[in-house]
């Protein structure tokens, strides 16, 4: 059986959409899209919790050589049904849209739970006094991680934890909230126009 070696267009790309709550893009839901749980099986609409965006039907066998990478990125659920998991983070609200965080690739695992970076810094950046956000995992001796996030104020505003805790608290479940914060003149990104969150991580080297 032949392979097909490329990377797969990420499924969001296919779906007209518009810009949810926060700033993460929502779009309507097709019938050949899904959001997956770890256990790869659709979730059900409005569970509140983050999934791994899927796409089935025409989708590429897999990549040449490279059984390891095919079985992680084309898996299959209990129906049978192949799926292409490009490691997109996603959410599939009450009303049947899905809301994209972008790549799951710098999930944090804090105390056992997963935490998106895309989720929480499109909450950070809804905050009135919030220009940008990075979030990252930190070392944490009991949890294994803590959430950590970089943030740039808008221009003349010093917001604090504190204040970004209580407006967090509204939108997103407690082990996802920032224990600890660096607050920056601007962000850094990488050629591309991604996060530099090595970059991001190092802004707590100096910090207590």
């Amino acid at each position: 059986m032949l392979f097909y070696c490329f990377e797969i267009v990420a499924v969001e790309e296919r779906l007209p959409g518009s810009v949810g709550d926060g700033g993460a893009p929502r779009f309507q839901m097709k019938p050949d899209t899904a959001v997956l749980d770890d256990d790869n099986r659709p979730m059900e609409p409005g569970t509140g919790i983050t999934g791994r965006l899927a796409r089935t039907g025409h989708i590429p066998l897999g990549y040449h050589k490279d059984p390891a990478k095919t079985a992680a990125t084309f898996p299959t659920d209990a129906q049978g049904r192949r799926w292409a998991v490009p490691g997109d983070a996603a959410r599939l609200e009450a009303d049947g849209t899905i809301t994209v965080f972008g790549r799951g690739s710098n999930c944090i695992n804090t105390g056992g739970e997963k935490v998106f970076p895309e989720e929480v810094e499109a909450k950070l950046k809804s905050h009135p006094d919030v220009q940008d956000a990075f979030v990252v995992g930190r070392p944490d001796e009991r949890f294994g991680q803590r959430v950590a996030a970089v943030i740039a104020p808008r221009p003349g505003a010093t917001p604090s934890l504190d204040d970004i805790r209580a407006h967090l608290r509204d939108h997103l479940a407690g082990y996802k909230l920032p224990k600890e914060a660096v607050f920056v003149e601007a962000m850094s990104y990488t050629g591309p126009g991604k996060p530099d969150y090595k970059w991001a991580k190092a802004q707590f080297d100096n910090t207590p």
